[in-house]
Order: structure tokens, then sequence, then C-alpha cells
């Protein structure tokens, strides 16, 4: 049984004062614009500027950037649920404030071209269980664990919890976990033996990293631990590296948080801080016609240099 952490989850509330706000806002923020695969530049001040234009927003995006980067952080959840009542999740206005509550982050951008800003995660019944897709347990990982440069941040936007009340989010502390393993098995994941999935058409991330440390331990180390539970069954590695990981992977199980995203909840994780997952959805997912089923907008952030990158 996991031994969950006693921390509650980083939930932040929005007064309903800071929400009115926000819904008159919601219309004059414009539609964004992409330099590459980052929002453009002219699209980000705007945003910025809106959002200081509503003095209540300054103390919500210190809270959140606190929550984030601050000792003990690296998590939160912003929750956004009576702006998407408000607005309706399939309106853009809602989306749009969406963005800009990122954008008081670090910098948007989607490392796929063939994807837009956000991209969408459904269920789909007849896809890998353990996908972000399917409907099975989503191991605890770090997206593009194979790229030199990862995003900073993951964040994912409830649109829709699944009808029949699973999939509850999970995260762990990987350098809390690291902590509690061995002097051997730490060596084993400070080298660089481990790989995992394909690599390409992949903008804005670096190179290939193959093969990758899941712990980087020099002093230019840039502070991710490397990690996808997903490794263990899907890729070639020695039975001694392979054991090492399984022993991370079980206790970042041991250390994890849990908690249902509700309609309009925002997650946004530090890369750096946190490793991210799902519980498998409630059984007969079959039986829920497509538009009912648990929907998830998936979006990435790009910190400023030297922003959010310490452990």
């Amino acid at each position: 049984m996991p031994q969950t952490d006693p921390r509650p989850p980083a939930f932040i509330n929005l007064s309903k004062e800071l929400e009115d706000a926000l819904i008159e806002i919601g219309g004059a923020l414009p539609s964004w614009d992409t330099a590459g695969s980052f929002l453009a530049d002219a699209t980000l001040k705007r945003y910025q500027a809106q959002m200081e234009s509503v003095p209540l927003v300054k103390e919500i995006a210190t809270t959140l950037r606190d929550a984030l980067t601050g000792e003990g952080g690296g998590y939160a959840v912003l929750r956004l649920g009576n702006l998407a009542k408000a607005l309706g999740t399939d309106d853009d206005r809602f989306l749009r404030l969406a963005t800009a509550f990122a954008a008081e982050v670090a910098v948007p951008f989607s490392p796929f071209p063939r994807w837009p800003l956000w991209k969408d995660i459904g269920v789909k019944v007849d896809k890998d269980p353990g996908k972000s897709s399917g409907i099975g347990y989503n191991a605890f990982h770090m997206d593009l664990v194979n790229a030199t440069r990862p995003p900073d941040y993951t964040t994912l936007l409830c649109v829709r919890p699944d009808p029949l009340g699973g999939g509850p989010s999970i995260l762990s502390d990987p350098h809390a976990a690291v902590a509690r393993l061995s002097e051997n098995t730490r060596a084993l994941l400070a080298e660089s033996a481990y790989h995992y999935g394909p690599f390409f058409d992949l903008y804005d991330v670096g190179e290939e990293y193959k093969p990758f440390p899941i712990l980087n331990n020099s002093d230019s180390g840039d502070g991710f631990v490397r990690f996808t539970a997903k490794m263990l069954e899907r890729s070639e590695l020695s039975q001694a590296h392979a054991d090492a990981a399984r022993e991370l992977s079980e206790e970042l199980v041991r250390g994890q948080v849990s908690f249902m995203l509700q309609p309009g909840d925002y997650l946004i994780v530090n890369q750096r801080r946190f490793l991210h997952g799902r519980e498998a959805l409630h059984s007969g997912q079959e039986s829920v016609p497509v538009a009912d089923r648990r929907l998830l907008l998936q979006m990435f952030l790009r910190a400023p240099a030297g922003v959010g990158s310490a452990t």
C-alpha cells in the first residue's frame, strides 16, 4: 500500500472578486499567436498586461510560483472551476484565461508541430492502457524523458473527470525517493544506461538523449530525475539497472500524493521537482459515450534561463 504523503495537495482557490474580474477580462484577452513552437512574445506581453490590470492576480501569481519553485514545492492545482462554469470549458475565453495564468509561470509552447498549443488527452478504450489516453494505470514519469531539454513544466487542465469516478492524479517527489535508496542503487541510476521511447519530429527540447542517466550527480546537473516507470516494461535494460529503476519506482509509489481533478482544475507540475501519473480509470469505460469520457488538455512551459531550475 502506498504511504501517502501527509502534505495536502497544493490547491489554490480564487476569490469571488477575482473570478468576477477575470470573467470580465476574458473577452479582452486576444487569441494567441505562436512564433515557432512558443507563444508569441507579443501575445505573451498582452496576456501579462491584461492580467496585471487585475490587482488580485498578482497575489495569486506569486502564490502559484512559490508553490512550484519554493522550498518543498513543485506542483500546484489552480482551481478555475467557477470560471469554467461561467464561460464554458469549450469557450475560447476560458482557455485564454488558463493560458494567461500559465504565462505567469513560464512561456507556453508545444514541442509537437502536429499538435496545437493545447493537446487533447481523451480516453481511447482500444489504446495501450498504460498510455496517457489509455484506461489503465499510467505509471510515474516525466514528459519527454529522452530529450536533452525536456519541458520545465507540464500542465494538465481538467475538462471532464472520469464520470465513473476513476483516474485520480498521482505525483511523487523523486529526489525524496532517491534519498531513501542505497548508495549502490543510486550509483547504478547515475550510469548512462537507460533509454525509453522514440524521438522524432520534436521542436525546442534539444537533442535525443540516449542512453541517459536517471540521476545526474555532476555539478552541472540540470535537476531532472530522468525517470519513467514505463521503461521497465518497454526498454531492454541490464538486470542490475532494471532492478535499480524498479526500486526507485517502488519508492515513488510509497511517497505519492493522490487527488481527483475536478472540472476546471489546472494542474501545473515542475518537472525538476515532481513526477506525475494517473491511477486506472474505473472499469466500464466502453459504456461511456466518447463525448462524456474523461478529457484533459495538456500544455508545456519553458522557464526563462535560470528560473525554476533549482532543486
